[in-house]
């Protein structure tokens, strides 16, 4: 694959050309610093892969990707721990790396990259998805896209009834009667789907307040499908606080 790196730390930077050298199936075209440089290498390149520093001297990896008329190469963003951004992508269901770099890590993502090679529509819909989350949870209109094995599922999160833990996986219970299988464990999707309307009443479960049919005493939310959800005992006060406060 036709690779760029853009990273403005040269530390930094020279470690990825060095990782992605050991990596035959990629061809290293150049490096950039600065947006502009990097506007000037991708014009002139074409890559099929861009790793992609989120923060920069003169600006961000989105003022590139925003400046250009189409993306039509993969992407693995890189940056320092910034939960916002990181939040962005995750919603996407983009590849991301954080600093200090970890070597596995890095040759994962490359292989997983390799493996994929997404289509440029796919990938302007996940970076659409990416540019859409603002750092208010934009609420049940906002869209998740979802990681199968076999392919990528774009969500509302209105759609989505409940998820359960199911060891390292999370079933996702969707609306229309679905089920998907999701290999990210459900602290993962805990830490990403807004807390107003998802709530965590069990350490299995999270659950769509709209879904929600009634609160029983004994300890067990009823969903609008019939669906029992379990409720721990030391979560009632907070749950029952919670429904009460839906609307």
């Amino acid at each position: 694959m036709r690779t760029l790196i853009i990273e403005d730390e040269p530390a930094v930077r020279k470690e990825i050309e060095w990782l992605v050298s050991q990596e035959k199936e990629f061809n290293l075209l150049g490096t950039a610093s600065s947006v502009q440089d990097a506007l000037v290498l991708i014009k002139a390149t074409n890559p099929e892969l861009v790793l992609m520093d989120i923060q920069l001297t003169d600006g961000t990896a989105f003022d590139i990707l925003n400046s250009l008329p189409e993306i039509n190469f993969n992407i693995i963003f890189i940056t320092a721990y910034n939960h916002f951004a990181i939040k962005a992508i995750k919603y996407g269901a983009l590849d991301y790396l954080l600093k200090p770099l970890d070597e596995n890590e890095l040759r994962d993502a490359l292989h997983r990259i390799f493996k994929e090679q997404k289509s440029s529509t796919l990938l302007n819909q996940q970076l659409e998805i990416v540019k859409s989350v603002n750092e208010k949870d934009s609420g049940l209109e906002s869209r998740l896209i979802l990681h199968t094995q076999e392919f990528l599922q774009v969500l509302q999160l209105k759609d989505i009834m409940y998820c359960q833990s199911d060891g390292g996986y999370t079933n996702f219970f969707l609306s229309e009667g679905r089920k998907l299988i999701i290999s990210k464990p459900l602290k993962y999707y805990d830490e990403l789907l807004p807390e107003k309307w998802f709530l965590r009443p069990h350490q299995s479960y999270l659950v769509n307040v709209l879904y929600v049919d009634k609160f029983l005493k004994i300890g067990t939310i009823v969903m609008k499908d019939k669906t029992e959800i379990p409720v721990a005992s030391r979560r009632k006060d907070y749950i029952v606080q919670q429904i009460n406060e839906i609307g």
